[in-house]
């Protein structure tokens, strides 16, 4: 029994040695930028507390000349006099005694022991290192896949590093400044609005909320663990998060500064209620954090492009630039695939409203709806929606052949996304908005002469949707596609055949990666229910009205549209 409880043992250490070590190959690269953070806040922090006024554990304002003193202290090291301080110091030498009042000479040798760099409190060193250490246990929980819902890019991760160290070492360094000393005048140089605002627009609510959170026990430890500067940068970087999450157009970021910096001075008062502290420096204070928040937004603007551009991420501004319909790409996809391109117009109207009902980036899934169908402006010819009064040009063709144009435009539209530079998460989106399906048509007519031809040859060679976004693309796509086709396309009849549709994408296993739910798919069926219901809603029929086909209608028939046109 003890040598099976042994092996036991082994095997489960050797299992998670080796998912550790799996671990480690994979995230590399976002370990290497977590560890270097992690060095340079230590040195932020060793650098701070070696021109900081501290003897030991206490600090040179606790000390004065006549103050009895509370305990011993003894110089670890001699110091010659200087031109600072003409007063020399020897190892070992008692420079207070507990129970004794400090003399004008102790305190002399306290500032100068103080003033030293040789003099270092590495207990308060070491529980700063312990509490980053806290933060960075608490980084790895925050930002992983399961809380924020798909995986943090390594640019993303350069990004995040780069500005808690700002954040951090702004806030260890700034109280040093004779105008910034104080727990209520630090926060006026804390750059987290600025930071937390640049988060929110490159990657979401959800990713500044947590980062406001990381960089607010930042400002904690480098602050010296004082408790209003905490609270306030934590009150600030949530508000401004939550602001800037409906904003839309770059003027909205300066209203946006305007209210998070209201809402600032507001805090501000708030905290020095509760810690009943004075008023004295209010006209300093207040100011300063207003113009802390509203500058915050007008810098946000100024930086965003390019760190868009650099970091080719979909920012609000950058889709509502690309949402642009008469940008150049749209515009030659109208002229050379106009079937195409009233088909992406639909399937960005059903995704967006499909993604408002899901909480989904209704933005995002709209832009990439207009572009994850570019591929086919190289062959338009092949794809039936630019087929009106031609015939199909895969009626002669062997399906292989046709398989392997029809996929194509995946590989084209990707390819197309990458020299665009169109942000990665609508390039993912073009490439998997088929998935791996398989081109049923195809398929079964190559079954006609082949019983036996392989299923795989006839699949997309996509990967299946990983977000939500993806999904519904990849349903609205289907869903606006296949009703084109339906007899008597009543509410029952849309509702009962898109359920079918999205019931064929679970069972081939489509949907497995994205994380929807059945109630969210049932949300989506019922939001493109509702937008088909209406577009292919009945007219009434004129009494006059005749068949263009029929023989001297023209006239009748023209005058009978123009008023149906109405209807």
């Amino acid at each position: 029994m003890a040598k099976n409880n042994t092996t036991e043992e082994k095997s489960f250490f050797a299992e998670m040695f080796d998912s550790a070590l799996n671990y480690v190959k994979l995230y590399w690269p976002k370990l290497m930028v977590f560890t270097v953070t992690f060095i340079l806040s230590a040195l932020v922090i060793y650098l701070d507390a070696n021109t900081s006024q501290t003897i030991g554990s206490f600090t040179i304002d606790e000390y004065e000349v006549g103050q009895i003193a509370d305990r011993t202290i003894i110089a670890s090291k001699s110091l010659p006099a200087d031109e600072q301080f003409p007063i020399a110091v020897e190892e070992g030498e008692k420079v207070t005694r507990k129970g004794f009042a400090i003399s004008e000479e102790d305190y002399l040798k306290l500032s100068k022991m103080a003033a030293s760099p040789s003099i270092f409190d590495y207990r308060a060193f070491a529980n700063s290192l312990l509490f980053l250490m806290l933060l960075s246990a608490l980084c790895f929980v925050l930002f992983n896949p399961v809380l924020l819902g798909r995986r943090v890019e390594f640019k993303e991760v350069c990004l995040y590093s780069i500005l808690f160290l700002i954040v951090f070492a702004v806030t260890a360094f700034g109280e040093k400044a004779p105008y910034f000393q104080g727990v209520y005048k630090l926060p006026v140089i804390i750059p987290a609005t600025l930071c937390v605002a640049l988060v929110s627009v490159l990657f979401g609510q959800l990713s500044a909320f947590f980062f406001s959170i990381v960089i607010s026990f930042g400002v904690l430890c480098a602050g010296g663990f004082e408790l209003v500067p905490f609270l306030l940068t934590l009150a600030s970087s949530v508000t401004f998060s939550r602001i800037v999450k409906n904003i839309e157009r770059r003027i909205d970021m300066i209203f946006s500064s305007i209210g998070a910096a209201m809402l600032n001075v507001v805090y501000i008062v708030l905290l020095k209620v509760i810690f009943n502290d004075n008023f004295s420096d209010s006209l300093f204070v207040l100011t300063g954090i207003w113009f802390n928040g509203f500058i915050s937004g007008i810098l946000a603007l100024g930086i965003l492009t390019p760190l868009e551009i650099v970091l080719n991420t979909a920012s609000v501004f950058r889709l509502m630039d690309l949402s642009d319909q008469n940008a150049p790409v749209l515009r030659k996809l109208l002229l050379t695939a106009s079937g195409t391109y009233q088909h992406s117009l639909m399937v960005g109207q059903l995704a967006e409203s499909a993604c408002k009902e899901i909480s989904a980036n209704s933005l995002l899934a709209r832009v990439a709806a207009y572009y994850h169908d570019i591929g086919k402006m190289d062959h338009p010819e092949y794809f039936t929606e630019n087929n009106i009064d031609t015939e199909n040009k895969h009626t002669d063709l062997n399906p292989s052949l046709s398989v392997s144009i029809v996929k194509s435009h995946i590989r084209l539209g990707v390819e197309k996304a990458h020299q665009m530079h169109l942000p990665d998460a609508i390039t993912t989106i073009i490439s998997e908005h088929h998935g791996n399906s398989v081109m049923a048509y195809f398929y079964n007519k190559a079954k006609e002469t082949n019983p036996e031809v392989s299923e795989d040859e006839f699949r997309y060679d996509g990967n299946c949707p990983t977000t939500k976004e993806s999904a519904v693309v990849m349903l609205a796509d289907v869903v606006e596609a296949a009703c084109k086709s339906l007899d008597k396309p009543t509410a029952q009849r849309l509702d009962k055949f898109i359920q079918t549709l999205i019931n064929s994408k679970i069972e081939t296993h489509q949907l497995d990666d994205c994380a929807l739910t059945f109630g969210e798919l049932t949300k989506i069926k019922d939001s493109f229910v509702q937008i088909l219901a209406a577009y292919y809603h009945g007219r009434i029929k004129y009494q006059n009205q005749k068949d263009p086909d029929e023989k001297d209608g023209t006239n009748s028939e023209g005058n009978s549209q123009e008023n149906g046109s109405e209807q």
